[in-house]
């Protein structure tokens, strides 16, 4: 997928005012347009325009793709980083399947949803709710925590140019909580007008990556290495859990990738998701003349071939 420059498609600076963007895509929008530019390429011309001002004249989405900076260059190939819009607040709305596989890729899920709930009675309007995506680690989902957690805004300053305002929230994460779940914090979203409350703000939990655990929905999973001693003749060997060290019995004979289960330790819920712990046969070192002879040793007294089931 390549990357998309639409300050350059608009022909715009990046530090650009919203009214200059506006200019630019109704001189641009006019020379464009199918029904008045009858070359060939002018209708893929336009809706690409159309796409780059969908999102540079949203406070909201070009404050976000501002955050994947100016190091990509158009046609570059790009997939959107994990984490590219963790901490971002917005209010949603918009179609992102009308356009490209790059704004999909986006804007396609969080950016979709409609911002929710907007209540009108005379002068009275319910504030709009807020949405944010934020990182937490895994141990926070299995003990369940208090994190700060900083989010970002976009807001347009008098001189029509997009900003950021940061601000922290102390922000209670339960015991059990699972990718892709939703805290709801109420009255923290958009103030809301005359005497109508402020909306909510909805952050979308998301883990942030470990060094030994994966996660597939509430199970988790994690390397085992086992010598070759103890997946042969069986073992019971010490074993990190995000809930502490435990004793977990290596079964006779078990080979690489075989996944030992320890139930109901994964994600707490209910039901809670399982641990599996997956044998990963790790060998010594032939570091040493003393190494090199037990390998040696091992190739004159096994009569073992790893090949066999190869037919060679």
């Amino acid at each position: 997928m390549d990357f998309k420059d639409y300050y350059s498609i608009m022909g715009v600076e990046r530090d650009a005012s919203q009214d200059e963007i506006k200019r630019a895509y109704r001189k641009l929008a006019r020379k464009y347009h199918p029904d008045v530019n009858k070359d060939p390429d002018a209708e893929a011309q336009f809706k690409e325009l159309g796409e780059a001002y969908a999102v540079l004249k949203d406070p909201e989405k070009r404050a976000a793709y501002d955050q994947l900076g100016a190091d990509y260059e158009a046609g570059q190939d790009f997939r959107p980083p994990p984490d590219w819009d963790a901490g971002f607040e917005f209010s949603g709305g918009g179609d992102a399947s009308a356009y490209s596989d790059f704004f999909e890729s986006l804007f396609g899920s969080d950016f979709r949803a409609s911002s929710g709930r907007r209540q009108h009675s005379g002068f009275h309007a319910r504030g709009q709710d807020h949405h944010a995506r934020v990182f937490i680690d895994l141990e926070d989902a299995y003990q369940g925590a208090t994190r700060s957690i900083s989010l970002r805004s976009p807001l347009v300053d008098p001189s029509g140019h997009v900003t950021t305002k940061d601000r922290t929230l102390n922000v209670k994460i339960p015991k059990g909580v699972k990718p892709g779940q939703r805290i709801r914090l109420s009255g923290q979203g958009s103030p809301g007008l005359g005497d109508a409350p402020a909306g909510d703000l909805f952050l979308e939990i998301a883990f942030n990556p470990h060094p030994i655990y994966r996660i597939e929905g509430l199970d988790v999973y994690f390397d085992l290495p086992v010598a070759p001693w103890e997946a042969a003749l069986g073992a019971t060997v010490k074993a990190p859990t995000p809930a502490g060290t435990v004793e977990l019995k290596v079964p006779k004979g078990a080979s690489s990738g075989r996944k030992l289960r320890l139930k109901k330790r994964g994600i707490p819920g209910k039901p809670p998701g399982d641990l599996y712990a997956v044998v990963t046969i790790t060998l010594p070192e032939a570091d040493t003349e003393a190494a090199k002879e037990v390998y040696r040793q091992m190739e004159r007294d096994l009569a073992y071939n790893p090949r066999s089931k190869l037919g060679v």
